[in-house]
């Protein structure tokens, strides 16, 4: 540069190419909104395969009546609101396949076409829409819809052609093989209960997408390397549900039935590591986790349902903001 004389009309442009001046953000990112809902959906595509495979064409129904009934009931209330219709973000697509995975193979159509009323109207929409909504729209939904007909919600089938209903690993373990009403060791209830091989890949019974530990990691490896969600929340959540329930007295060799079964995958990878609705403070991500799977383990154990992952996580997202307030990071040039 010795000896190079500098046009300064010329170097005043350069700079005023680098500089943009604009309100915050100022941290700018080529991930969007819709570019994160795709990945999610890819990542959930694995267990919407496996659950065709365990339970038939009625669970492909039910998934594509969620489907597009989340779409309908946002284009609807987005239009009466006057609000722009976002249907092409794919969040609402994502809604209606939780919605889905959290409804047993068997159940009515018109039950996925309620929950995911509910689910879009009530929860996320009147509420901001998304980004705004205080807790997890599809597990939102689940919890009415088992409080309105825990029947259906209850009524599970097991995997093959002729749709046998019967009772989930955790009911089992909780009322017992011949559903007594009284807890059961692994022994006691040894010949109801799937093979831990089973309870991997999905061989069992529960919800249509739930089942299968085995490829909710697959599509939570997915989330984790294209960095869509954190580590912590889902390692530190299943880690501390297992944790308290070995602390409330459950035996050791029911610590991987109550991890694989039930919904704690799914709600570990793809529910509480919801943006809107949990934490977002580092700190608070962590509180939030732990909340949840201490919260899990109790309701399993002391409470009236084998499961708790539905529960335990939507009363950590009524708690999140609070959190959030107590565990902000302090501002630059601030004293406390």
């Amino acid at each position: 540069m010795e000896g190079k004389i500098l046009n300064p009309t010329k170097t005043d442009s350069a700079i005023s190419d680098l500089l943009i001046v604009s309100s915050s953000p100022h941290l700018r990112s080529n991930e969007s909104v819709k570019r994160i809902m795709l990945d999610v959906i890819i990542a959930l595509i694995p267990a919407m395969i496996g659950s065709v495979y365990f339970f038939g064409l009625n669970a492909l129904k039910l998934i594509l009546i969620s489907i597009a009934s989340a779409l309908f009931f946002e284009a609807v209330i987005q239009k009466m609101l006057k609000k722009e219709i976002s249907i092409n973000d794919y969040s609402a697509v994502i809604t209606g396949i939780l919605l889905a995975f959290n409804l047993p193979a068997n159940a009515p159509w018109w039950i996925a076409v309620f929950g995911s009323g509910f689910a879009i109207i009530i929860v996320k929409q009147l509420f901001g829409g998304l980004g705004s909504n205080f807790m997890n729209p599809a597990l939102a939904a689940r919890a009415v819809l088992l409080t309105s007909w825990p029947n259906i919600m209850s009524n599970f089938v097991l995997p093959g052609a002729d749709a046998i209903t019967g009772a989930t690993p955790l009911a089992i373990m909780k009322y017992g093989a011949a559903d007594a009403g009284a807890s059961a060791t692994v022994a006691q209830a040894a010949a109801e209960l799937p093979s831990i091989l089973n309870m991997f890949i999905g061989n069992r019974g529960g919800a249509i997408g739930e089942t299968s530990a085995l490829l909710l990691l697959i599509g939570g490896l997915y989330l984790l390397i294209r960095k869509v969600i954190d580590w912590k929340i889902p390692v530190i959540y299943i880690a501390t549900t297992a944790v308290f329930l070995l602390l409330l007295g459950v035996e050791t060799d029911q610590l991987v039935y109550h991890i694989l079964g039930g919904g704690l995958i799914l709600g570990a990878f793809y529910m509480a590591t919801d943006y809107s609705s949990g934490a977002i403070t580092p700190i608070g991500q962590i509180i939030f986790a732990f909340g949840a799977g201490a919260l899990t383990a109790l309701i399993r154990v002391k409470g009236g349902f084998p499961e708790g992952v539905s529960y335990s996580i939507l009363l950590m997202n009524v708690a999140a903001p609070l959190i959030d307030k107590f565990t902000a990071p302090r501002v630059f040039g601030r004293s406390k």
